[in-house]
């Protein structure tokens, strides 16, 4: 899209409303899917749009469109949301430009990860030949720009690669499924460290074990403190269940309710995930919500922040051209000094935690978490004896940082919102059944 469309929408819109705020979405991306040890699709696909946010006669109107030919009735279209909407109780960001530099990072090209995925169904087949291989890759490129008639433009790109592996292996009724995955941007694709993982994770599911119902030490992978616990963090931290009265953690401020280890904080920085300003183009900056077991603060974006009284924490981010909402970037645990073979030897008799099933279905608003393990090991005196099957494990985060084993000194990308160690917590409750 050329710079001139975007400042047609800017004039137009100004011109009819008393505050305008354009939001551009630019994302390209090219998917390699490997089905079954075979290559199975290869594509490139490419989007752009705007999402429009004015102030007309007090109110806020809102919309999108993919159809850039047609600036008018998008200025329209928000304008008549807002005859029929709420009045706007916030200012749309203003004085800001920032132009993020576009970093040219040398990613792999399409044929270079066609071959890798090629080169890692041969080493998987090398340990066994029975699993089925899944792959996929996924070049992406995306470019954001935000303008506002209050002298804002701000502009960040971002470029990376997601790998996701994944094996399945049937041995009679048994169904097997086992991943691993990574993303890259300014460093190359360590192909053997993600098969060491994969393979690794194999050999410990060639035994089975089991455990039996009650409390043990629990030892959380950072895929399983992702899916787990830090998820749960997100939704009782949000400015917008603090208004609303929803989240346990309402006037709670300044309290000490956590283990003295654990600092939970956002570092907008890290490569990968840079993010210098949010999608309401309000700066961002590393903050902390728990420091030392106390909670500090929570996160808003302009919205709720407004209807609380207080400002934007630079976190309102959206899902493709919607309104934007509270959201995190890189929500981090400061790490402890173990190594996680170190955590896993101090364990008599616990389990081990790497794949979740059902962690949405607990109730997230009490901070509490009922997950069956879709993959888990059983460990004994400081040893990993095998994979357990049909088992469960429910807490909440308040009580189980009340009895924290130790955090692992190892943080890890888990998804492209989190950066975590892996946690043992004691005493959680552990439920089997037979199968």
């Amino acid at each position: 899209m050329s710079e001139s469309t975007l400042e047609q929408i800017l004039k137009l819109a100004t011109q009819k409303a008393e505050a305008v705020e354009i939001y551009y979405l630019s994302t390209q991306e090219t998917p390699i899917k490997f089905e079954n040890n075979c290559l199975k699709s290869l594509q490139t696909k490419a989007q752009q749009g705007v999402a429009l946010r004015l102030i007309y006669q007090g109110k806020l109107g809102f919309a999108s469109s993919t159809d850039l030919t047609r600036i008018e009735d998008l200025v329209e279209g928000a304008i008549q949301t807002a005859k029929v909407s709420e009045t706007a109780q916030f200012k749309f960001a203003s004085s800001y430009n920032f132009n993020y530099p576009k970093l040219e990072f040398n990613l792999p090209q399409v044929n270079e990860l066609i071959t890798s995925g090629e080169e890692i169904i041969e080493k998987i087949h090398n340990y066994n030949p029975d699993i089925l291989v899944n792959i996929d890759f996924n070049i992406q490129n995306k470019n954001i720009k935000i303008l506002t008639n209050t002298d804002v433009y701000a502009q960040r790109f971002n470029q990376l690669v997601n790998v996701s592996i994944s094996g399945n292996l049937v041995r009679n009724e048994d169904f097997l499924q086992i991943s691993t995955s990574d993303a890259i941007s300014d460093r190359t694709l360590d192909i053997n460290k993600l098969l060491e993982k994969l393979i690794q994770k194999y050999r410990w599911a060639e035994n089975s074990a089991k455990i039996t119902t009650g409390n043990f030490p629990v030892f959380f992978t950072p895929t399983a403190v992702g899916k787990t616990i830090a998820r749960l963090f997100k939704t009782v931290l949000s400015g917008q269940l603090v208004v609303q009265k929803a989240s346990p953690l309402t006037n709670k401020v300044g309290e000490t309710m956590f283990d003295p280890r654990f600092t939970l904080f956002e570092d907008p920085n890290i490569v990968l995930y840079a993010c210098p300003f949010d999608d309401e183009g309000i700066p961002t900056t590393v903050k902390t919500f728990i420091e030392a077991g106390t909670l500090k603060s929570f996160y808003w974006d302009q919205q709720w922040a407004a209807r609380a009284g207080r400002k934007s924490t630079g976190n309102g981010f959206r899902d493709g051209l919607s309104q934007p909402t509270p959201s995190l970037v890189n929500l981090s645990i400061n790490p402890g000094q173990a190594s996680p073979r170190e955590l896993i030897s101090n364990i008599k008799e616990g389990l081990i935690i790497d794949q979740v099933l059902g962690a949405s279905k607990s109730n997230q608003l009490a901070g509490e978490f009922s997950v069956n393990l879709d993959l888990g090991y059983k460990v004994e005196k400081g040893e990993i004896t095998g994979r357990v099957k049909n088992t469960m494990v429910a807490g909440n985060i308040f009580e189980a940082f009340q009895n924290l084993v130790d955090i692992g000194n190892f943080p890890e990308l888990v998804g492209n919102s989190y950066y975590l160690p892996c946690i043992v917590f004691q005493n959680l409750g552990v439920a089997t059944r037979e199968a």
